[in-house]
């Protein structure tokens, strides 16, 4: 036996990885990179069903006026924004657990949970009895899918070395966010049919350009159900823990008294925060500003841009460097802002636009937010590939002299830190999720049109700038 063969066997006791050194170019070369790969390939999945079971509330809250339910505007936008609340919170716990539960079975764990709301709100919707308090608990426990995000990140930051982890964690995330695109393209497919025959429930019947039309509200979340039990199972058998990722919380809690960690937060909130917020209020808002828009033929392909050119967003950063992608892209976020507010109808709010078309206009509202949505999957990327480089560097700027030992504890420290400022900053840019279709509602209900909420969404991105800068 070689003594490569030896050390690839010492260095795996079953699922954990007791030798676990990225940054050394030989073992990565050798083993390292393949492992990681694995672990990319299976997170990935797993976090697209995360962000699908979150955000099934974006498609379902559109529906249910149809379906009989009597809920108001505002109540309709709550159950929209519930599962981003939720979420955002469950993260600041998630954040943590990687490191002391263990990567595979933490993302196991955490992707089984996704059964219970989509089992959940597919009984649910097949009673237009239902009362709100039970629909606004399943939506609240849709967070669930939300939490996985800062787990799932954490845990592939541990895997990939330094100059990888943009590309890497672009990847894991982007493709994990088609989540939000596909559940907004697929659901309004999977209703019209009863797939799962005597299992799935019974039809209801909706008056749809002034026909009776049978659908099967149930589909849109029991289509998910049979693809989180796989993924909990590829989870559990083919992904790995990392012995070095270990650590307790007080040593993950070094990254409340880095004031990096905030400043990121405060980044993560403008990107991501804006991504996953305009991806649950968009359908709702479209349906509220031009009523003869079919807002679920159109929504998903916003979430879908986002969530394809964040990768990009991680490997420009990767080249050019995350602060300024992250600067310009923040500047185009502002100005796209403005752009919405130019082509919305112009209301009774005090706070419309005094410029452009007095009815507005769909096909330029729509393109100005292709545009945003863009621009957040790319601070997405160039955000989370700044934290984990941040924190590294920190740690290594400290050491003194050429000690291996010091050296190697100082990565360790560093991937350790950075791990946890990944899921935190990811936990608070959430609320992100909660923030913006909550302001729609409420700005709507204040003002009579959404100007107000939008004018505040451009100032923050201007504090932003600033930030970065």
């Amino acid at each position: 036996m070689s003594a490569n063969s030896a050390t690839q066997r010492d260095s795996r006791a079953g699922r954990l990885l007791t030798l676990w050194t990225p940054e050394d170019k030989q073992f990565w070369e050798r083993e390292g990179e393949a492992v990681a790969k694995l672990n990319l390939w299976i997170s990935v999945p797993a976090l697209f069903l995360a962000f699908a079971i979150w955000q099934v509330w974006s498609v379902v809250a559109v529906n249910l006026p149809a379906l009989g339910f009597k809920y108001s505007t505002n109540q309709l936008f709550w159950l929209a924004a519930a599962p981003a609340l939720s979420g955002a919170t469950l993260r600041i716990f998630y954040s943590f657990m990687v490191p002391l539960v263990g990567g595979r079975r933490w993302t196991a764990i955490s992707t089984a949970t996704l059964l219970i709301p989509a089992l959940g709100i597919g009984f649910a919707v097949q009673d237009n009895q239902t009362p709100y308090p039970t629909m606004l608990i399943l939506a609240l426990l849709c967070g669930l899918g939300g939490g996985n995000f800062s787990s799932s990140m954490a845990n592939i930051s541990f895997f990939f070395p330094k100059e990888r982890k943009g590309s890497a964690l672009g990847v894991n995330a982007g493709l994990g966010n088609l989540g939000v695109s596909v559940v907004q393209f697929l659901s309004p497919l999977v209703i019209t049919a009863g797939v799962f025959g005597v299992f799935g429930g019974d039809s209801q019947t909706i008056v749809k350009n002034g026909e009776h039309v049978q659908v099967w509200a149930q589909n849109a979340a029991f289509i998910w159900v049979p693809w989180i039990a796989i993924a909990s199972v590829a989870a559990w058998f083919g992904m790995h823990d990392i012995a070095d990722a270990k650590a307790s919380f007080a040593a993950q809690a070094a990254i409340f008294r880095a004031k990096h960690n905030w400043i990121m937060c405060w980044l993560y909130l403008g990107t991501f925060g804006s991504f996953i917020g305009f991806a649950a209020g968009f359908p709702l808002l479209i349906k509220s500003q031009f009523p003869d828009v079919n807002p679920l033929a159109y929504a998903w392909l916003g979430p879908l841009l986002g969530a394809l050119i964040r990768p990009f967003g991680g490997w420009l950063s990767d080249k050019v460097g995350g602060g300024v992608v992250t600067f310009w892209n923040f500047i185009v976020m502002a100005l796209a802002v403005l752009g919405v507010l130019f082509f919305l109808p112009k209301g009774m709010s005090a706070y419309a636009f005094p410029f452009g078309p007095a009815q507005g206009s769909f096909t330029g509202f729509f393109l100005m937010f292709l545009v945003l949505f863009c621009t957040t999957g790319i601070g997405n990327g160039s955000t989370f590939r700044m934290i984990p480089v941040i924190f590294l560097n920190q740690k290594l700027r400290l050491l003194r002299g050429n000690d291996e030992a010091a050296q190697a504890q100082a990565i360790k420290d560093g991937n350790t830190e950075g791990a946890a400022a990944v899921g935190f900053a990811g936990a608070l840019g959430a609320y992100g999720g909660f923030f913006i279709p909550k302001s729609y509602g409420s700005s709507i209900a204040a003002t009579g049109g959404p100007e107000f909420a939008l004018w505040m969404f451009a100032i923050f991105y201007a504090t932003c700038i600033i930030i970065t800068w």
